[in-house]
């Protein structure tokens, strides 16, 4: 006989799906502290109809909250031991990313299966009638046995499953045995840790006669006539009403009446009711019609466009168990970064994830509870949706997502699942879903022939392939026919996934978003992913960290690839999401001889916004005004004439800090910078009147004075010291040493930075950092050739080349010096066999062309002419805007979860450093890139987590000529070539000012 935990069967004893919803019949809350048994195996703590009986005894058994995993909870270990939090040892969360954590074996799974007993004592009023108790999450596979009485069992962990519940008046016992493994494993390998537990809500709801168990709603909205058609079915004699539409009608029955349509920006429900003799449920109707039209994606008529991110359902500290606060917090946070869309990755969300979709508006892409990625390494072998026995339950998984969600407006797409190659199952879910639910169409990613989806989507494509796509030009994936090929080219395409954010990055955001607008057969894009995944942790003295796979022993592991969130783990937002809302704007304003707006919104126009400009000269407001929009509709621009400005004579103040005084930072006179800002005019319920939505800036008068061009002085020995205006060098080494009585150390040629999670690339696809530390440029050593000095000023010639190759670089220091300055012009040339690479046959390409200086540890403050607030790098720059901002050392450092180059800004004019005791010394020159940071980009390479940092009781300045950018090359394409250093003799001047 097989083991139920083992069987494909999707369950038994379980009543059929149906829709979510939300009534005035009683519902019992069965969250909060249960007993809790783990047992080594899938027998559990022992006999179900037992341990459910009144009179067992529980009481040596943990106290577990529910809806919780245990694994993130203090339980007795299998170990032995008093009771603790798991995390970090291999009896906790476990991450394996695409590897399954059991052999591949389907259906059987090892006898070592940790099984979580949770037993619950609770009264039920006497008057309570029939009920039903209903699971909205368990992973993987669950018992249930009701006051001795087993109920049935259920797999299928994201979505929810009911058994009819033969309760008594006062204490009532039930059990619920839950397997950590089960045949659902095969199915559930979906990026993420493997956390077993009841993490959704367990009700029980009353079921009194005439109630209604399941109800759909269809409201369709023709867009030529302005009229919605409404049509609520039930499975019982039930009266619908609609006040603000007049509606009172029976169900079954339909109403046609000009409605206001529901989009994800005009979020328009109706409130009603459909009321039976038993029960009244609420509903909340959104019209829209989604259709397919010549190959593009219409809602209500005009193509849309999903502006998107994949979300994973993550808490640092409760795991997959949500809060509502979160859920709100998360839609917010989405929609404040102009997100206006969700791909379910890999699941079905909790129900009320989406019902806030339909009240704040998001487009959502719904995908089912399914993906076999591991079978990768089988070579696809035994996969399920291949293998006919598993028919039932992946049907049986999509039966439930559809008939859960079915009234949910914002559900515009259903996904079928993920990474789960090809197999007859997805023809079979494919065909059940058309016949039951035709109004929405269906999406599938990785079958190449796209037979089963209305989409053609991929992962993570170059943009030159991108291009093709948009052109239904892309070449004919392999084993596809001339028919499937003929009919893909046709359809709309949904890229899935791209732009990988893990770490630093991801790059060429802009990028892509200008090919997606460009052609009308791509209805969109999804981010991977949201959040970070990393839990909350703590060192054995109390510092604060964020574990990620990689920190707990067993293998297979997925190392870091659960960071990958434009949101950290906390939720705090990474310099990606700042990038992404600016890729993503709803509305573009380019800023020039005039000012031109468009809006990219899918129906709205522009009243929701107000438009206010700012002028500056050298960061400093000249002058500020409203600006006048006329109405412009969706998909149309107007061109606005920039404001008459009136630049004053403009002196720099001192800055908060002390940072630039009277003598701080130098001034592009005469360069005048509009920056033009939209603004939410009103208040919304994702945001405050005032927020930010977009902003456009340009120079709109003058130009860049070039710096005055002072007399010239010599330089002079005395003893082992060469002084040039306020500059000391060592003789012999050619070393500057001292700045203005500031004692310095450098500068260094610096070819190198602490490898970014894109730089090391998904395995050894794309591992720049393997190459760059291969051929030694983290480890360079450097030679003086000549120090040579006199009326011209300074010279120092060397080579800095790494142990063990021939390659390096030659460097010439040009020093020279007026009597308030000191100007340092740096040539470099490569010498020596670059391109033959010793590893993997890769060209070599630094990643930075800089210079490194060390100044005293007092400095703390920062001022800068350039690019910000935020960090930037040449490929992740279009949300930083040209001003003058001012932060702390320490405030410029991004605390990525795992320690990497961070903090840069580029286009930087001019920067002044400040500190207790210390003279502000100023840089500027030509446009450099620059870091700040108390440690050196080796130490951030050593280091495996933010709290390893350490202050080195120095400033480590990098003032670039160029840094690399970031792209996404962790999981997608390698960064392209306009975005890289290149390897050619380079020149940049800078001057200092102390």
């Amino acid at each position: 006989m097989t083991n139920y935990w083992e069987s494909t069967a999707p369950g038994a004893g379980r009543r059929a799906p149906r829709a979510d919803a939300l009534s005035n019949a009683r519902r019992l809350d069965l969250g909060g502290t249960w007993r809790f048994r783990l047992a080594p195996t899938a027998a559990g703590a022992g006999d179900g109809a037992e341990i459910s009986s009144p009179g067992f005894d529980d009481s040596a058994w943990d106290a577990l909250r529910v809806p919780a995993h245990w694994v993130l909870e203090d339980v007795t270990p299998l170990a032995g031991g008093p009771a603790r939090s798991l995390r970090g040892s291999d009896e906790g969360p476990l991450y394996t990313n695409t590897a399954l954590p059991i052999p591949i074996d389907p259906p059987r799974v090892p006898t070592e299966n940790p099984t979580g007993d949770h037993r619950l004592v609770f009264d039920v009023p006497a008057d309570f009638g029939p009920a039903v108790l209903r699971f909205q999450g368990v992973d993987s596979a669950a018992k249930v046995w009701l006051n001795g009485r087993e109920l049935g069992y259920a797999t299928g962990s994201r979505l929810p499953f009911e058994f009819d519940a033969p309760v008594v008046a006062g204490e009532n016992v039930l059990l619920v045995r839950v397997h950590r493994w089960s045949s659902g494993t095969y199915v559930e390998d979906q990026d993420m840790w493997w956390l077993p537990g009841i993490f959704r809500d367990v009700e029980l709801l009353e079921r009194p006669a005439g109630s209604i168990d399941d109800h759909h709603v269809v409201a369709d909205y023709d867009h030529v006539t302005g009229e919605g058609t409404l049509t609520v079915t039930a499975d019982v004699a039930a009266t619908v009403r609609v006040p603000e539409l007049g509606i009172e009608m029976p169900a079954g029955s339909t109403a046609v009446i000009p409605v206001e349509p529901w989009s994800a920006e005009q979020p328009r429900l109706y409130r009603g009711t459909l009321e039976s003799a038993g029960e009244i449920v609420e509903l909340s109707i959104g019209f829209r019609t989604v259709a397919i039209v010549d190959g593009v994606l219409t809602v209500n008529g005009r193509k849309v466009f999903f502006r998107g991110v994949n979300r994973h359902e993550h808490d640092p500290d409760t795991g997959r168990t949500l809060s509502r606060e979160t859920m709100i917090r998360d839609i917010r946070m989405m929609k404040q970064a102009n997100v206006n869309a969700v791909r379910t990755s890999h699941y079905p969300p909790h129900p009320e994830f989406l019902r806030l979709c339909d009240e704040y508006g998001l487009w959502v892409v719904e995908e089912g509870d399914l993906e076999t990625h591991g079978f990768i390494y089988a070579g696809w072998e035994g996969n399920p949706p291949a293998t006919p026995e598993w028919s039932d339950a992946l049907l049986d998984r999509t039966r439930r997502m559809v008939e859960r969600d079915k009234n949910r407006p914002s559900v515009v797409v259903w996904s079928l699942a993920n990474e789960s190659w090809t197999g007859d199952a997805f023809g079979e879910l494919e065909r059940w879903i058309r016949d039951r639910d035709p109004s929405r169409p269906i999406h599938y990613e990785r079958d190449p022939s796209y037979k089963n989806s209305d989409f053609a989507s991929l992962m993570y494509p170059t943009q030159e392939l991108l291009e093709q796509i948009g052109q239904r030009d892309d070449p004919r994936p392999e084993g596809v026919t001339d028919d499937e090929d003929a009919r893909r080219r046709t359809l709309p395409f949904l890229l899935c996934e791209y732009a990988h954010a893990m770490g630093n990055g991801p790059g060429s955001l802009a990028d892509y978003q200008r090919i997606l607008e460009r052609y009308d057969r791509f209805c969109g894009a999804f981010v991977w992913e949201w959040i970070d995944h990393g839990f909350r942790a703590h060192t054995d003295d109390g510092r604060e960290f964020f574990m990620h796979g990689g920190d707990v022993a067993y293998r297979p592991n997925g190392g870091r690839y659960c960071l990958d969130g434009l949101v950290f783990s906390d939720r705090s937002p990474s310099p990606g999401l700042a990038e992404l809302k600016k890729a993503l704007e709803p509305v573009s304003i380019v800023v020039g001889d005039d000012i031109e707006i468009t809006n990219k919104q899918h129906v709205a126009g522009l009243e929701a916004f107000a438009f206010d400009w700012v002028a500056e000269v050298s960061g400093e407001e000249v002058a500020r005004g409203v600006l006048d929009v006329p109405a412009v509709a969706a998909g149309e621009s107007v061109r606005v004439a920039v404001p008459a400005v009136s630049v004053p004579a403009v002196s720099v103040p001192a800055v908060s800090g002390g940072v630039a005084g009277s003598a701080g930072l130098a001034v592009s006179a005469g360069e005048v910078w509009l920056t033009v800002v939209a603004r939410l005019a009103a208040e919304t319920s994702w945001a405050d009147a005032g927020h930010e939505v977009t902003f456009g800036q340009g120079v709109i008068a003058g130009s860049r004075v070039a710096a005055s061009v002072a007399p010239r002085i010599g330089a002079a020995r005395s003893g082992d010291r060469i002084t040039l205006g306020a500059a000391e060098f060592d003789a012999e080494s050619g070393r500057l040493v001292s700045l203005g009585g500031v004692a310095v150390d450098g500068p260094e040629v610096d070819l190198y930075r602490a490898p970014t999670e894109n730089d090391r690339g998904q395995g050894s696809n794309n591992n720049v950092a393997a190459v760059w530390q291969a051929v030694g440029l983290e480890r360079m050593q450097h030679r003086t050739d000549s120090v040579e000095f006199g009326d011209f000023g300074v010279r120092v010639t060397g080579r800095s080349a790494p142990a063990t190759h021939p390659h390096g670089v030659r460097y010439t220091f040009d020093w020279s010096a007026s009597a308030d300055e000191v100007s340092l012009t740096t040539t470099v040339e490569f010498v020596g066999p670059w391109t033959e690479t010793p590893y993997m046959q890769r060209d070599i390409l630094p990643p930075r062309m800089g210079l490194r200086l060390a100044l005293p540890g007092a400095y703390r403050e920062v001022d800068w002419l350039g690019f910000g607030p935020e960090e930037s790098y040449v490929d992740s720059r279009d949300a930083a805007r040209f001003g003058r901002f001012a932060a702390s050392i320490d405030g410029l450092q991004t605390p990525y979860p795992v320690p990497q180059e961070n903090g840069n800004h580029v286009g930087t004019r001019t920067l002044a450093l400040a500190g207790d005791g210390l003279p502000t010394l100023t840089v500027d020159g030509d446009e450099f890139d620059f870091t700040v940071r108390r440690w050196t980009s080796q130490d951030l390479e050593r280091a495996r987590r933010p709290i390893d940092l350490r202050d080195s009781g120095r400033v480590w300045l990098n003032l670039d000529a160029r840094q690399q950018g970031l792209g996404s090359a962790s999981c997608g394409p390698a960064l392209p070539d306009r975005y890289r250093v290149p390897r050619e003799t380079t020149s940049w001047t800078l001057r200092f000012r102390v």
